[in-house]
């Protein structure tokens, strides 16, 4: 038997936000009950099932009689689910952040990432406004997180899939966006210091991210304030092609000065 899962979370909470936040915590603790996740969430066992029925569809959990499970038991250790597990609170702050700075109307591009998945599962729309936002990714994260999602136009781009990313990557994803234009592109990172930009371990990650920024009007970074300081294998792009980084209140002040010295806005979050 699980353990509770922490305070009840009630009142205007829409199905979209509850499912996220289910993930989050069957990620958080391998196993939860739906009775105890009908609890958290104030709402019934049958809602609790049809939220974990559209989440396994997705590849965010697995059910098993009467609870739902995280991924780390069905499957090998990815990239991706080892990031999923570190920072997690940081990241839901800063994908609340960068949501905020999308505007209706605008065209978005999303790298690959967990933190760049945070963004769009803090991406709304005002129902019924008439307004839409047109959304680029090569994340199957992103896509899981965006895919019902009511006025939002999702475009998905082709090339080679890599299972440690869930992301596609190589010369199809990137022809691709060179034929593109767009408001604001949001890059993920694995590190972040002021000789080499923004850095990743992935070489083929890297280029992808690199044109996403010269096909967008904005670059905005996302790092979690563990990975200031941090360089990686290899450069996305250099600060001189960042506009904003959004961080979080963690951030080292030495560093966040130095960011801002090279005429990076810096956002905490």
């Amino acid at each position: 038997m699980s353990a509770p899962v922490g305070r009840q979370v009630r009142g205007t909470t829409s199905a979209r936000e509850r499912r996220t936040r289910i993930a989050e915590v069957v990620t958080e603790r391998g196993e939860v009950e739906v009775s105890a996740l009908a609890e958290q969430f104030g709402v019934s066992e049958t809602s609790i099932r049809r939220d974990l029925a559209v989440l396994e569809g997705r590849g965010r959990i697995e059910r098993v009689h009467g609870a739902a499970v995280s991924l780390r038991t069905a499957s090998r250790p990815t990239v991706v689910f080892a990031k999923l597990q570190e920072h997690v609170e940081e990241k839901r702050r800063i994908g609340a952040a960068a949501a905020s700075l999308i505007q209706p109307g605008s065209v978005v591009l999303f790298d690959s990432g967990t933190t760049v998945a945070q963004v769009a599962a803090n991406v709304s729309l005002p129902h019924g406004s008439g307004t839409s936002i047109t959304a680029v990714t090569h994340s199957y994260l992103v896509v899981r997180e965006v895919a019902d999602l009511e006025g939002l136009h999702l475009i998905c781009l082709g090339g080679l899939f890599l299972p440690d990313y869930q992301a596609v990557v190589g010369p199809q994803t990137v022809l691709s966006l060179k034929g593109l234009s767009a408001d604001t592109a949001f890059l993920g990172c694995d590190g972040l210091t002021a000789e080499a930009g923004i850095t990743t371990p992935h070489v083929l990650i890297a280029e992808v991210g690199a044109t996403m920024a010269t096909r967008a009007r904005r670059v905005v970074a996302l790092a979690d304030s563990s990975k200031l300081g941090r360089s990686g294998f290899t450069t996305i792009v250099p600060l001189s092609q960042v506009d904003v980084l959004i961080t979080d209140t963690g951030a080292p002040a030495d560093i966040v000065a130095m960011i801002r010295a090279a005429g990076v806005e810096v956002i905490l979050a």
